[in-house]
């Protein structure tokens, strides 16, 4: 089995800073730091033309959203991301099994309901659909949980095979390790008769309450459920974006993070910005941003080259000195951030040509420390 999960926090009103009414989420990546990621942007497609997924499975053609993905290198599908809508997909815990072929993988479903998604509500309607139409019909062969932002509302979304719930999140915070299913018995949408389903295929034996993750998983939800590790979110209107890069920091090199994404979703009239680190061991990584622009683009150095088997930002990265460029590089992130957060200040509705190669300048800045 593989996986490709990320411990995940997410904080909402009003909790988050009380100048804007927004929601922060953060993710850090898990697995092996030899796992090299991309981060790609894809523009707006009119998606007249099915898709044919590396598995075999094809897709209705459907018009795409602009989207920016965290993605494993040679990967279709991707771990998190966002799109032009500011809609925030994360997996918070994957397994893929045997029987794949032929159907769609938790990757495939997390781009999938960015390129297709207008809100978050509208995204788990995407997703449920896909998983209903194309994931495997063993319950073990495919195992996911999701977290489904937008400005106005979190989602959970867990799925086995083709069995599926669904939760507003109604808290002001979450924190979720990659452990597991994050839905136990109470949920606001799933698979129809999703308890008498699940006992007749053997998950469940009929016996107390129904509880998605005890069925499908063997566990409680709340084993999925981990500690703030820093910056617990308590006082209102007193979380902001440092913050968030503080917490996932603060989570620890054992075992190592996987790359690192942080997104400010604002609500009506204003922009939302994402963070990518496209490198491991957060701890020693600096958050790049991205807002979506009729013109953006991204640097070639957080993409694959043909050939290749790492991104140069992550070869270089991996041969870091940190105890010499760190405090350089932790200087180039703060100006960043406080750069970023003057200009959304000062402007709102639609984003500015100025941003187009803002996460490029970014990349470029960081590689120049170290050559």
């Amino acid at each position: 089995m593989s996986g490709n999960g990320g411990e995940t926090f997410v904080v909402l009103p009003p909790c988050t800073e009380s100048n804007r009414k927004q929601i922060i989420y953060g993710r850090n990546g898990t697995g092996s730091a030899e796992q090299v990621t991309e981060v790609v942007y894809l523009p707006t497609a009119d998606g007249s033309e099915p898709i044919t997924l590396p598995s075999g499975c094809e897709i209705a053609a459907a018009a795409s959203f602009g989207v920016i993905l965290n993605k494993p290198a040679g990967s279709w599908g991707a771990e998190s991301g966002s799109n032009e809508k500011a809609v925030t997909i994360g997996l918070s815990y994957s397994e893929q099994g045997a029987g794949g072929d032929g159907k769609v993988s938790a990757l495939d479903l997390v781009r999938l309901g960015l390129e297709r998604g207008e809100s978050a509500s509208d995204a788990v309607d995407k997703l449920v659909a896909l998983v209903e139409q194309h994931a495997p019909e063993d319950r073990n062969a495919l195992k996911a949980a999701f977290v489904v932002c937008d400005p106005a509302a979190v989602w959970l979304l867990n799925v086995a095979g083709q069995f599926w719930a669904a939760k507003q999140i109604q808290e002001s915070s979450v924190a979720l390790a990659a452990t597991g299913f994050t839905i136990g018995a109470s949920f606001d949408r799933s698979t129809d008769d999703l308890a008498s389903k699940a006992q007749a295929a053997g998950a469940w034996d009929g016996a107390g309450e129904f509880s998605f993750s005890e069925a499908f998983g063997g566990s409680p939800a709340t084993d999925a459920v981990r500690s703030w590790p820093a910056n617990e979110p308590g006082v209102e209107g007193a979380f902001g974006l440092k913050h968030m890069f503080e917490c996932l920091r603060a989570v620890g090199t054992d075992p190592p993070t996987g790359p690192s994404h942080v997104s400010v979703l604002s609500g009506e009239g204003e922009l939302a910005c994402h963070w990518f680190t496209a490198t491991p061991q957060v701890s020693e990584s600096v958050f790049k941003p991205f807002i979506f622009t009729a013109g953006a683009k991204i640097s070639p150095l957080t993409r694959v080259p043909e050939g290749e088997a790492q991104t140069l930002l992550y070869r270089l990265h991996s041969n870091r000195k940190w105890e010499l460029v760190g405090s350089l590089l932790s200087s180039l992130e703060a100006t960043c951030v406080d750069e970023v957060n003057r200009f959304l200040s000062e402007h709102s509705g639609e984003a500015s040509h100025e941003l187009d190669e803002l996460m490029k300048d970014c990349v470029e800045a960081e590689v120049k420390f170290y050559r």
